[in-house]
């Protein structure tokens, strides 16, 4: 199942007791503020879910699969996510594959 912004808005407006409308600005304002602090480049952290990274890539060649021609991919930035332990640990059901001692 994939949810999507409008359950997230309905989820918003049951269990916080805001309207649709207003359920619907707040998780359109969190979005906002996650892209903007994002196109900075800085670093969002959402303490027990996880971190949300840009990184910059390098220009490398590349080959068009079709015709074989070599091709230069720009370079571009992506975004990473990287799990926090809690996260972690609810998905895998508490059991880590990796234990660090």
């Amino acid at each position: 199942m994939t949810m999507t912004k409008a359950d997230l808005v309905e989820i918003v407006s049951e269990n916080c007791s805001f309207s649709k409308l207003e359920a619907a600005e707040i998780v359109d304002q969190v979005f906002q503020i996650l892209k903007e602090t994002l196109e900075k480049g800085e670093r969002v952290k959402i303490s027990g879910f996880g971190n949300f990274i840009t990184c910059e890539k390098r220009p490398r060649k590349g080959r068009n699969p079709r015709t074989g021609e070599a091709v230069t991919i720009s370079g571009r930035r992506v975004l990473k996510f990287k799990l926090s332990h809690v996260l972690r640990k609810v998905l895998n059901g508490g059991n880590e594959f990796f234990q660090f001692k």
